[in-house]
């Protein structure tokens, strides 16, 4: 008997257990006319491979769970039987509200309103629509109709309170409209639209204390200051990091105890404050070698382990007046950061290209910031980038004001930059 490590997986993603996942498909059992009779038991002997095909609406209130075929979640046909002829695939019994401009799409499950309770199963399926959120954000950064996406997202999830099964089914709705107004916060950052992402964070902030959800707070708290630091207010982000490390979460989990910490350093950093800088630096680190990587976590924080501790620590070191070993520390992180976060690889890039102009080898920096454009050739440039490639040209300006490797590099710069807006 062999255990059932793809259900495994898929529980700890969405972050439920198995008495959950049992009222989930109960939710979906009843919602057909059905008799709502599975129990932790039953679960249980799904995930241990006792039970290695569950019966015909079983394996439908599963699939319609967690979006997966009953294949993908690892139940498997016993030798000698026929399927039941499933009448509707997984995937149509989910419908998407899809916000788009141009060739740009954000897909967020939508659950129709139905005269029964909303329970378990509805959370799963907006939860599921997170991480879809998380990966376009991942490809293409911060942009409107993902911010306008996930604000759909959030209002979906306040509406379905409204007819919670229970008050733990309100406030997991709660944590999930938090969790997709952060969301629309993040691509309001990454875009530079500072307004609304404040407007957003403070809306998020809100929803995530309805909710009780340290996490969400974490990650509204980890916007804050990164917005701050967009804005020039530093004693406002280390404030925002400093909020973040006093989440409950981060006496449980080191991996966000280690983000807020680094968060903190780089807002000391930016303050001028060398000394608060290092020693955040160095608590982040810390606490990340106890971190485990078998946590379930969500999506979101996916970005975050060494490689983006490394990105951050080039950032901390260049600003604290120790450019060599910003450059060595970047040069550490794009070889660890995976080649899918094109994003974050060609941010590190650019602190890279940074770290050597403040060396003064002009050749090399403006040589590295090229592959930035490289990098993310066939994207539009998010806000957020755009305005550290200007922070570039400028100190290019100032440091080398006269080089013919400068002047070429700016004419690029200033043809990329009309074609990004």
């Amino acid at each position: 008997m062999e255990a059932n490590k793809h259900l495994a997986d898929a529980l700890d993603e969405a972050g439920f257990t198995q008495v959950e996942l049992a009222e989930a498909v109960n939710d979906y059992l009843r919602s057909l006319g059905r008799e709502g009779t599975v129990s932790d038991r039953t679960v249980r002997h799904w995930l241990t491979g006792k039970t290695r095909w569950p019966h015909p609406r079983q394996r439908e209130a599963l699939e319609a769970a967690f979006g997966r075929s009953a294949e993908d979640l690892g139940f498997r046909l016993p030798s000698g039987r026929r399927s039941s002829t499933r009448t509707e695939d997984p995937v149509h019994r989910r419908n998407f509200l899809t916000a788009a401009t141009g060739t740009t799409a954000a897909a967020v499950p939508f659950v129709a309103a139905r005269p029964h309770s909303v329970g378990t199963t509805d959370v799963i399926r907006l939860r599921n629509g997170l991480d879809t959120l998380t990966a376009l954000d991942a490809a293409k950064g911060g942009h409107e109709a993902l911010e306008r996406a996930a604000l759909a997202g959030a209002a979906e999830a306040l509406e379905l309170q409204k007819r919670a099964a229970s008050q733990r089914i309100r406030q997991r709705l709660f944590s999930v409209a938090a969790n997709y107004t952060a969301s629309a916060a993040w691509s309001a950052v990454d875009a530079r639209r500072s307004a609304r992402a404040l407007s957003h964070l403070n809306r998020a902030l809100y929803l995530a204390g309805m909710a009780k959800d340290p996490v969400a707070e974490l990650r509204v708290w980890n916007s804050h200051a990164m917005l701050a630091l967009h804005r020039g207010e530093f004693s406002q982000a280390v404030d925002a990091g400093q909020a973040a490390q006093a989440t409950a979460v981060t006496r449980r989990d080191p991996l966000f105890a280690s983000l807020a910490q680094a968060r903190t350093a780089i807002g000391h950093s930016s303050a001028g404050d060398r000394r608060g800088a290092l020693r955040s630096l160095g608590y982040a680190q810390e606490a990340l070698t106890k971190a485990s990587s078998e946590e379930a976590r969500p999506s979101w924080v996916a970005f975050y382990g060494p490689a983006e501790l490394l990105a951050i620590t080039a950032i901390v070191r260049d600003e604290t007046g120790d450019p060599a070993g910003a450059e060595a520390a970047s040069h550490c992180a794009l070889s660890a950061i995976p080649q899918h976060y094109r994003r974050n690889r060609a941010l590190t890039t650019l602190q890279l290209a940074t770290a050597q102009l403040h060396q003064r080898d002009v050749d090399q920096a403006c040589g590295t910031a090229d592959q930035v454009f490289v990098l993310m050739d066939g994207t539009t440039l998010p806000g957020r980038m755009r305005s550290y490639l200007g922070g570039f040209y400028r100190d290019l300006t100032t440091l080398a004001p006269g080089s013919s490797t400068a002047r070429e590099w700016k004419d690029r710069y200033r043809s990329e930059w009309s074609q990004a807006r």
